[in-house]
Protein backbone atom coordinates (compact mmCIF):
# COMPACT_ATOMS: atom_id res chain seq x y z
CA UNK A 1 0.00 0.00 0.00
CA UNK A 2 2.84 2.41 0.79
CA UNK A 3 4.36 1.87 -2.65
CA UNK A 4 1.03 2.66 -4.28
CA UNK A 5 0.64 5.81 -2.18
CA UNK A 6 4.16 6.94 -3.08
CA UNK A 7 3.45 6.35 -6.78
CA UNK A 8 0.19 8.30 -6.57
CA UNK A 9 1.91 11.18 -4.75
CA UNK A 10 4.65 11.27 -7.38
CA UNK A 11 2.07 11.27 -10.18
CA UNK A 12 0.00 13.98 -8.49
CA UNK A 13 3.08 16.12 -7.92
CA UNK A 14 4.17 15.76 -11.55
CA UNK A 15 0.66 16.48 -12.83
CA UNK A 16 0.33 19.43 -10.47
CA UNK A 17 3.34 21.11 -11.98
CA UNK A 18 1.59 21.25 -15.34
CA UNK A 19 -2.05 21.68 -14.28
CA UNK A 20 -1.79 24.50 -11.70
CA UNK A 21 -2.43 22.34 -8.63
CA UNK A 22 -1.39 23.67 -5.22
CA UNK A 23 2.36 23.82 -4.82
CA UNK A 24 3.45 21.85 -1.76
CA UNK A 25 7.04 23.02 -2.07
CA UNK A 26 6.20 26.05 0.11
CA UNK A 27 5.15 23.86 3.03
CA UNK A 28 7.66 24.25 5.85
CA UNK A 29 5.94 23.05 9.03
CA UNK A 30 3.86 20.07 10.04
CA UNK A 31 0.86 22.38 10.62
CA UNK A 32 1.12 23.69 7.05
CA UNK A 33 1.41 20.14 5.73
CA UNK A 34 -1.66 19.11 7.73
CA UNK A 35 -3.63 22.07 6.38
CA UNK A 36 -2.73 21.25 2.76
CA UNK A 37 -3.59 17.59 3.35
CA UNK A 38 -6.98 18.48 4.86
CA UNK A 39 -7.72 20.81 1.95
CA UNK A 40 -6.95 18.00 -0.49
CA UNK A 41 -9.10 15.52 1.45
CA UNK A 42 -11.89 18.09 1.58
CA UNK A 43 -11.71 18.55 -2.19
CA UNK A 44 -11.75 14.79 -2.70
CA UNK A 45 -14.76 14.36 -0.41
CA UNK A 46 -16.56 17.22 -2.13
CA UNK A 47 -16.17 15.47 -5.48
CA UNK A 48 -17.48 12.23 -3.98
CA UNK A 49 -20.50 13.98 -2.45
CA UNK A 50 -21.28 15.71 -5.74
CA UNK A 51 -21.39 12.37 -7.54
CA UNK A 52 -23.33 10.74 -4.71
CA UNK A 53 -26.10 13.35 -4.82
CA UNK A 54 -26.39 13.52 -8.61
CA UNK A 55 -30.03 12.92 -9.52
CA UNK A 56 -31.24 12.82 -5.91
CA UNK A 57 -34.40 14.80 -5.20
CA UNK A 58 -34.52 16.65 -8.50
CA UNK A 59 -38.09 15.71 -9.39
CA UNK A 60 -39.92 16.07 -6.11
CA UNK A 61 -42.49 18.70 -5.15
CA UNK A 62 -40.34 20.03 -2.32
CA UNK A 63 -37.15 20.51 -4.33
CA UNK A 64 -35.48 23.90 -4.30
CA UNK A 65 -35.45 24.41 -8.05
CA UNK A 66 -32.84 26.67 -9.63
CA UNK A 67 -31.72 28.10 -6.28
CA UNK A 68 -30.96 24.67 -4.90
CA UNK A 69 -29.05 23.72 -8.03
CA UNK A 70 -27.03 26.94 -7.86
CA UNK A 71 -25.88 26.41 -4.28
CA UNK A 72 -25.66 22.62 -4.12
CA UNK A 73 -21.93 22.68 -4.87
CA UNK A 74 -21.28 25.05 -1.97
CA UNK A 75 -23.23 22.78 0.35
CA UNK A 76 -21.14 19.81 -0.76
CA UNK A 77 -17.93 21.79 -0.15
CA UNK A 78 -19.03 22.69 3.39
CA UNK A 79 -20.03 19.10 4.14
CA UNK A 80 -16.63 17.99 2.87
CA UNK A 81 -14.73 20.56 4.98
CA UNK A 82 -16.54 19.43 8.13
CA UNK A 83 -15.92 15.78 7.28
CA UNK A 84 -12.19 16.39 6.63
CA UNK A 85 -11.78 18.33 9.91
CA UNK A 86 -13.52 15.48 11.75
CA UNK A 87 -11.14 12.84 10.45
CA UNK A 88 -12.76 12.15 7.09
CA UNK A 89 -11.45 9.05 5.40
CA UNK A 90 -8.02 9.29 6.99
CA UNK A 91 -6.39 10.59 3.81
CA UNK A 92 -5.12 13.76 5.51
CA UNK A 93 -3.07 11.74 8.02
CA UNK A 94 -1.30 9.79 5.30
CA UNK A 95 -0.90 12.81 3.02
CA UNK A 96 0.60 14.90 5.83
CA UNK A 97 3.34 12.37 6.40
CA UNK A 98 3.98 12.07 2.65
CA UNK A 99 4.20 15.84 2.18
CA UNK A 100 6.67 16.06 5.06
CA UNK A 101 8.70 13.18 3.63
CA UNK A 102 8.87 14.94 0.25
CA UNK A 103 10.05 18.08 2.02
CA UNK A 104 12.81 16.19 3.84
CA UNK A 105 14.07 14.40 0.75
CA UNK A 106 13.68 17.35 -1.60
CA UNK A 107 12.01 15.21 -4.30
CA UNK A 108 9.71 17.99 -5.49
Amino acid sequence: MDGLLELQMANATAAGRTQGAPDISGVRTEAEARQVAEEFESFFLSQMLEQMFTGVGEDNPFGGGAGERAFRGLLHEEYAKVMARSGGLGLADRLTSQVLRYQETGEL
